[in-house]
């Protein structure tokens, strides 16, 4: 109840149950890839700890990438890519131009 009514969501390990009964992932379609991570890890009932395991960068570093974060290693864009079935080049382009954005300076 304190879900439908927007007081609490479940615990991210019980997600994989909940979507099984509903047949489906309550939640909006993702769209950007901080969306999508977080989409796969309640897909997958991971904490961020146990996501950050599988990337093998430290919980912080999952948590920024959720927040919109750029991932700055290729190595790391290849395990994301590969996990949420995304094209690496297209990722790997995207984060590239998102970092030239962030930290580009005035001549």
């Amino acid at each position: 109840m304190n879900w439908e009514k927007g007081h609490t969501e479940p615990p991210v390990l019980a997600m994989p149950a909940i979507f099984q009964f509903l047949g489906y992932d309550p939640f909006p379609e993702p769209k950007t890839l901080p969306e999508q991570l977080l989409a796969k890890r309640r897909e997958m009932g991971w904490s961020i700890e146990e996501a950050a395991v599988f990337a093998n960068v430290d919980p912080g570093t999952w948590a920024d990438w959720e927040h919109g974060r750029t991932v700055l290693y290729r190595r790391h864009r290849a395990q994301i890519a590969k996990l949420l079935g995304l094209s690496f080049d297209a990722l790997d382009k995207e984060m590239a131009a998102r970092w030239v954005w962030l930290h580009k300076g005035d001549p």
